[in-house]
């Protein structure tokens, strides 16, 4: 125990990663809304603010499921020594080639 390993946290998370997920929230948003419109008139307005809330309260845990999930998917923890190690690998390559002249 007594050399401690330390480790380097790396997110690999892209914007690419996420936009399928916006998609489908932004889908579920306007279907709400469309719903909402629908059921609008002087007498369903309580159902109407009633359907946007249900959509929103109901859909909002999976969103943040997904985020969250996705955000945890993309974490990893790399000890210190092996990325030395591979970028010294890496110079090592790149500096032991030299250039040859061909006739």
């Amino acid at each position: 125990m007594d050399s401690e390993k330390k480790y380097r946290m790396i997110c690999t998370l892209a914007f690419g990663d996420i936009y399928g997920q916006i998609i489908v929230w932004l889908g579920v948003i306007f279907i709400s809304l469309a719903s909402t419109l629908a059921l609008w008139s002087s007498t369903r307005q309580i159902y109407a603010f009633a359907t946007v809330g249900i959509v929103l309260v109901l859909s909002l845990p999976f969103l943040l499921f997904a985020f969250v999930t996705t955000l945890l998917n993309h974490i990893e923890f790399v000890p210190v020594e092996e990325l030395e190690s591979n970028r010294a690998k890496s110079k090592a390559k790149f500096m032991g080639k030299t250039a040859e002249a061909t006739t």
